[in-house]
């Protein structure tokens, strides 16, 4: 009974362990089970001649209307996979807005896809926080299947896209805000 006990304590504390990490993501490609895996400390940035377009996807958003990729064509775009489940998202989000309150006039797009989620408890959690991008719906995580050549199977990752429609940057963990600036200034002078 001891043993068992000891064991149980064991596996509670890595647990808990686990999941205090704030660079933790949630694997959403293993047929719809979470589980958490190790994201990276910072994201790979590609180089110009290396980068190759990103799939073309439409849904719905959040507020029931249509969306289509094609109307991001000539921007910047940053693209967030996030849940309102998700706590690094739930700190990543507000700053992604702050940014994109930055950068919106620069030819800067944000589209968040929300995953595996409910659409009320998304969109409560996007009011909370006074997120003005908008964000497609995205419960069964298609969108990340179509992007799957890139990394996008855990949440929070964050894809960017130069203004020709080429993945420039690939982050499969929560992504600071001055590290997503720093990236957007790049492409940014690279128009």
């Amino acid at each position: 009974m001891r043993r068992v006990l000891a064991l149980t304590l064991v596996l509670l504390a890595g647990v808990l362990a686990g999941c205090a990490t704030g660079s933790d993501a949630v694997d959403v490609s293993n047929g719809g089970e979470f589980r958490f895996v190790a994201g990276t400390p910072d994201g790979e940035v590609i180089d110009e001649g290396d980068r190759a377009s990103a799939p073309e996807f439409s849904g719905v958003l959040l507020d029931g209307s249509d969306f289509d990729s094609s109307s991001l064509a000539g921007d910047i775009v940053v693209i967030n996979f996030w849940g309102s489940w998700c706590a690094p998202c739930r700190v990543e989000t507000p700053e992604f807005q702050q940014v994109y309150d930055e950068v919106s006039a620069e030819g800067v797009s944000f589209l968040g896809i929300n995953v595996k989620d409910d659409r009320q408890l998304a969109q409560a959690f996007l009011d909370d926080n006074g997120i003005a991008f908008p964000s497609v719906f995205d419960p069964r995580g298609e969108i990340a299947l179509a992007f799957r050549d890139y990394p996008a199977n855990a949440i929070p990752s964050t894809i960017i896209l130069d203004q020709h429609g080429r993945v420039a940057a690939v982050y499969v963990a929560v992504v600071a805000a001055d590290e997503l600036r720093r990236v957007l200034d790049t492409l940014v002078a690279q128009r």
